[in-house]
């Protein structure tokens, strides 16, 4: 069979919605062709499959190779697709059996060698593939946030793990990690000098679940008033602490395990911009 089909998952924001990678091997010209809407680096990842199917001892074949991302209006962006077209590749080339990719997704940046990279966005994908019902196949350096999700998931260091996993051969390890909430010290509100009247209204907001605003010219103690407001707050329920480990998910430094639970603040400087507020900066967001 010339053709075969892997799923797989976008990014947008913190939802993953479902990509159906279709991989065609037809007779012509050697050539690798990735059509859906892709972006720079998806569209790299043609000499990243190749080097890392080569090197892991697997046939490449010197045919014309066309990848479609479907839905086609959906933009790819990411190395996240180099697993499921590299698996693609193989199981339309027959070296791999199409029927061991049904019921299954899959994520994961290769290297020029094979090994499986950290792609950003594993938790959303993870929940997603847990409403599917599907199993779930990550790089082992994702094990961590996919194990928030309590989903079905494997983690592998090498394409030919995920290859020896599907062809029966050798079980990949499934994902059972154990999260605790750490308390961690957070500046108290107690310590703040007079501003009864700033102290009342934080009070009032987190008694009440309501927005705060401050304003005022810089030295006045919005930011020290600010940095003590999860100090009152109470404790984050298990569905706002996975929306917030979504967020942190899918930026590059992914998520810290021992604030797992810890109502996050994040202190912009003053001269930064609305772009940089809103998602230019890594360190730009208030929850």
């Amino acid at each position: 069979m010339n053709l075969a089909l892997v799923l797989s998952r976008s990014g947008f924001g913190i939802e993953a919605p479902q990509v159906t990678v279709e991989v065609h091997i037809s007779p012509g010209l050697p050539a690798f062709n990735i059509v859906g809407l892709p972006e720079t680096a998806v569209k790299e990842s043609k000499d990243r499959v190749r080097s890392a199917l080569l090197n892991a001892q697997f046939d490449f074949p010197s045919q014309r190779i066309t990848v479609n991302l479907a839905p086609a209006d959906i933009p790819k962006d990411g190395s996240r697709f180099d697993l499921p077209i590299a698996l693609g590749i193989l199981a339309a080339s027959g070296q791999i059996d199409t029927l061991a990719l049904e019921n299954r997704e899959f994520i994961g940046e290769l290297a020029l060698s094979g090994e499986l990279r950290r792609v950003p966005g594993s938790l959303p994908v993870a929940l997603a593939c847990q409403r599917a019902g599907r199993e779930l196949i990550v790089p082992c350096a994702n094990a961590l946030e996919v194990s928030l999700a309590k989903s079905k998931a494997f983690t592998a260091e090498h394409i030919l793990e995920v290859t020896a996993h599907l062809s029966g051969q050798k079980r990949l390890r499934l994902v059972d990690v154990q999260i605790q909430s750490n308390i961690i010290s957070v500046p108290d509100l107690a310590d703040v000098q007079g501003q009864h009247s700033a102290k009342r209204a934080l009070t009032i907001a987190a008694s009440g679940g309501h927005n705060l605003l401050f304003i005022g010219p810089p030295g006045t103690g919005k930011t020290m008033l600010a940095s003590r407001l999860p100090g009152i707050l109470p404790p984050m329920t298990d569905e706002e602490a996975i929306a917030s480990a979504s967020i942190k998910s899918i930026s590059a430094n992914g998520i810290d395990l021992e604030q797992w639970g810890q109502r996050p603040f994040r202190s912009p400087h003053h001269t930064a911009s609305a772009v940089a507020l809103v998602g230019g900066s890594p360190k730009s967001i208030i929850i």
